[in-house]
């Protein structure tokens, strides 16, 4: 029998497309911490409805590190079921890219759950879904094979030669967050990019992925605001999570750099050196929400206040 908390771990498991069993309890809470560890493993052992992926056996120590799961094919039938998921929706990963950025998917899912783990222990503040962010986008965004790809075109001088590019803006993630404000509320929307110190910095050209790519693009869809017209945002600010400080200081001296030196009060940085290891599995980290980010040509940040 599917319980009320089976279905909060299902629909986690829509949200996240890989979730640490140490991120589970605090993101979801219950009495026991043991005995919700324990329902895991009957929904993984006998009810099928979730599923542990493979590459996380490939760290030597990967069984003294907390379980990984992922939703099954019947754990998505179950909340289908239920009318919790639409057959079409995109935030079910069942069987979509194959694993192969397993190690980038996890640092992304890390640090937003972390994030939702943070606002859990702020009641006055309100974590926002991307599941929740599509529900109110305009309904061609919702019907689109990949709702949230940003359409955008930018241009860059190289030594040679100006390049144009059109590809779409894709995100690691969006949230929001909403904050008291008095009688009403407020909400600040945010695109996170996550970063192993493994994506080039710049290239010669605009066709492979860089960071030089990237910002330009969120430059781009920040100026024309096509998170609103895309999206139907109010606004959007974008978080970028690197492993190394290094790789931090270069992407943010290459924005000052494509800024003229004024650099962009949207566009938030920060190191997690924690997140890079591949024989350590990093605990929940809710820290991130309150402690400063920082900006390129601009103070530091706090996306936990006004």
């Amino acid at each position: 029998m599917v319980t009320p908390r089976d279905l909060q771990i299902l629909q986690a498991l829509c949200r996240y497309r890989y979730l640490r069993s140490s991120h589970f309890y605090p993101l979801i809470g219950g009495k026991s911490r043991r005995r919700f560890i324990e329902r895991l493993g009957v929904l993984y052992h006998e009810a099928g409805y979730i599923e542990r992926p493979a590459r996380q056996w490939q760290a030597l120590n990967a069984r003294y590190m907390p379980a990984i799961y992922e939703l099954s094919a019947a754990g998505e039938l179950v909340l289908r079921e239920h009318g919790l998921a639409s057959e079409s929706n995109p935030l079910l990963h069942r069987g979509k890219g194959m694993g192969f950025l397993f190690q980038h998917e996890l640092m992304v899912c890390d640090i937003l759950a972390s994030i939702e783990i943070g606002i859990r222990e702020r009641p006055e503040l309100r974590f926002i879904s991307g599941q929740e962010i599509l529900a109110n986008a305009p309904r061609a965004t919702q019907q689109a094979r990949a709702p949230f790809d940003i359409p955008v075109s930018i241009s860059h001088r190289f030594a040679r030669s100006v390049e144009t590019c059109n590809k779409a803006l894709a995100p690691d993630a969006l949230f929001g967050i909403e904050y008291p404000r008095g009688e009403k509320r407020n909400v600040r929307f945010f695109a996170l990019e996550a970063d192993r110190d493994n994506e080039p910095v710049t290239r010669n050209n605009l066709e492979q992925t860089s960071f030089l790519r990237k910002l330009l693009q969120y430059q781009r869809v920040l100026a024309s605001k096509t998170y609103q017209s895309h999206l139907g945002l109010p606004n959007l600010h974008v978080l970028t999570v690197t492993t190394s400080e290094g790789n931090q200081k270069r992407i943010m001296e290459l924005l000052s750099e494509l800024t003229d030196g004024k650099g962009h009060a949207f566009m938030l940085f920060r190191t997690m050196p924690s997140l890079a290891s591949h024989g350590h599995a990093p605990p929940p980290t809710p820290f991130i929400l309150d402690t400063p980010w920082q900006r390129a040509g601009h103070p530091d940040f706090y996306i936990d206040r006004l």
